[in-house]
């Protein structure tokens, strides 16, 4: 996720019944979804919940991948998963060992995915257009044992090969290296029918920098991801679960929460078809819409932005899509409707979230007990079995509706806790379970979840997460910089840019765009600093605290002053 968020502009509130909020006492406002609460199966193992009902439709397309148009078969996804278990376990991997998916969208990645499950293993995915110093840090953070890419990948995997960490490939033979073949091609009878799998147990560890600082594990445990499943498509509520008779868009990384959680999950609980793309290109996802008849696409704004300035989006049938889920970056309310004209007969819902709360904190729809409107900026109401509250940001009181604070919420779904770094944990997680998630918001008089300003100081480039703290770490390892800080410019395309500020060492003359080479050798794309300011000083709080708002505040200054000149 990746982190879901929705546009963030406050609106006027509709005046109805308090039904989407409970006082637990006095001075605590406790907001719950208007859905009742559902049982959620929190003592099966991820695997067992999400192929539960599979045996129903054993011959239905589970997996049609776009790049080689295999249709795979849900009793073909689970046999091959089940290969994959036993396969780990012929290469020596145990439980808890952990295993990372280096991997683009691919059929591969879902059966490697639901066999380390089956293991009792933990995967951790990472992005394969990470730069090397990227993947190491991530492998020696999580004390990686296997690495399963792609063969252009492995170039970039030599500090890994010293260390003798086994690497697979799931496409080319390379020499040196092993093929996924050792997986998918081993005995599933071998299967580990003997291995007891907690179901607070961690199964997946996303990387992700929280409300501040370095990427840090996120452990998701069995029982937290099946909530979150659970939360979205079970139970009696219709406009909001996928059906036996949905193609689902699965365009959107694998590697991020979102897609992993919201789309791949729960698409293959509810029994839907998940129509795999390894990249997107808007003419190719119309194509695909179009051949496969897609009826429910999941996308970020950038995607939908691409789809409604396509000259030739009019020349394809996309009369099949009936719901759209939008996340991980604001989608303002031109976008949207822009949306609308393309796709008239779907459904439009923006949802929020967070790695760290497994991820989904509220959803849109319309609910078929509850018919109200989607109001533009909302991002739905918070999911079933889940509390939130609004609390005051200097003083920590919860709020009323219509107040706004840092949005809590708490739940079996959110993390166990950061791996290794219990302080982290600490400060994110507080003693009664709450989880703040750094985002200022208030809840409306209908229930409904609308964010208005960040506290934390992640960057989102395009839903990507870019943390400050490090590309800062690197530009003040440059001997050319004396301070810096990073901070998010504002842009139309990708909600967020990462822009520097940089204070110059003592005698040098170093410019903008050596600064920006610098930075780009040692990230991924995203991570690249888009515009260097040169200042005599950074801003600091008296405890050596970057004040970043006061940063911001120049920019919009610049930003203001351009558009009146």
């Amino acid at each position: 996720m990746a982190e879901v968020l929705t546009s963030s502009v406050p609106l006027p509130v509709v005046h109805t019944p308090p039904s989407a909020v409970v006082a637990d006492a006095p001075t605590e406002h406790i907001f719950r979804s208007p859905l009742p609460d559902i049982d959620v199966p929190d003592h099966l193992t991820l695997h067992d919940y999400i192929f539960q009902n599979a045996s129903l439709y054993p011959d239905k397309p589970c997996i049609i991948e776009h790049s080689t148009g295999r249709e795979i078969s849900y009793a073909e996804v689970e046999t091959a998963s089940r290969r994959v278990a036993a396969g780990l376990v012929n290469l020596g991997i145990k439980q808890g060992d952990v295993v990372m998916l280096l991997l683009p969208n691919c059929y591969e990645f879902v059966v490697l995915f639901l066999g380390i499950s089956m293991r009792g293993a933990v995967a951790t995915t990472a992005n394969p257009l990470y730069k090397p110093a990227e993947i190491h840090r991530q492998v020696q953070s999580a004390k990686v044992c296997l690495i399963i890419t792609q063969a252009a990948y492995v170039e970039k995997l030599a500090e890994e090969c010293e260390q003798h960490i086994q690497i697979l490939t799931i496409d080319s033979v390379v020499e040196g290296f092993q093929h996924v073949s050792a997986l998918l091609e081993a005995d599933e009878k071998q299967f580990p029918h003997d291995v007891v799998i907690n179901s607070d147990d961690v199964v997946a560890l996303p990387f992700s920098s929280g409300t501040t600082g370095l990427p840090k594990g996120v452990m998701l445990t069995h029982k937290s991801l099946i909530t979150s499943v659970a939360q979205q498509v079970d139970g009696e509520n219709p406009n909001l679960h996928f059906s036996t008779e949905d193609v689902v868009l699965c365009v959107l990384p694998l590697i991020h929460i979102f897609s992993l959680n919201s789309v791949l999950l729960c698409s293959m609980r509810a029994g839907s078809s998940v129509a795999i793309m390894q990249r997107f290109e808007v003419v190719a996802l119309l194509q695909f819409i179009q051949k496969y008849r897609i009826s429910v696409i999941a996308v970020v704004p950038p995607i939908v932005m691409s789809i409604t300035k396509c000259p030739t989006a009019d020349q394809f049938d996309l009369s099949s899509v009936r719901k759209v889920l939008s996340g991980a970056a604001p989608m303002g309310q031109t976008l949207e409707d822009a949306l609308r004209l393309r796709l008239p007969n779907a459904v439009i819902g923006q949802g929020y979230g967070m790695t760290e709360a497994g991820p989904v904190l509220s959803m849109c729809s319309s609910f078929a007990k509850f018919p109200t409107p989607v109001k533009p900026g909302s991002c739905g109401t918070v999911v079933r079995n889940a509390e939130m509250k609004i609390v005051d940001t200097e003083t920590g009181v919860s709020l009323p509706r219509n107040q706004a604070g840092e949005i809590c919420v708490r739940g079996k779904q959110i993390m166990k806790g950061y791996l290794n770094n219990v302080e982290a944990t600490a400060i994110t997680v507080d003693k009664e379970g709450w989880l703040h998630s750094g985002d200022v918001g208030f809840v409306d008089d209908d229930g409904e979840v609308f964010i208005v300003d960040r506290v934390k100081e992640i960057i989102k480039y395009k839903g990507f997460q870019v943390p400050p703290a490090e590309l800062e770490a690197m530009l003040i390892g440059h001997p050319g910089i004396h301070d810096a800080a990073v901070v998010p410019e504002p842009d139309d395309a990708a909600g967020e840019l990462p822009v520097a500020f940089v204070v110059r060492a003592s005698g040098s003359d170093i410019s903008e765009n050596e600064i920006k080479q610098y930075i780009s050798k040692q990230v991924v794309f995203y991570k690249r600093i888009c515009k260097v300011y040169f200042i005599d000083a950074i801003p600091k709080s008296p405890t050596g605290k970057i004040l970043r708002r006061e940063l911001r505040r120049k920019l919009a200054e610049e930003a203001a002053l351009r558009k009146t000149t």
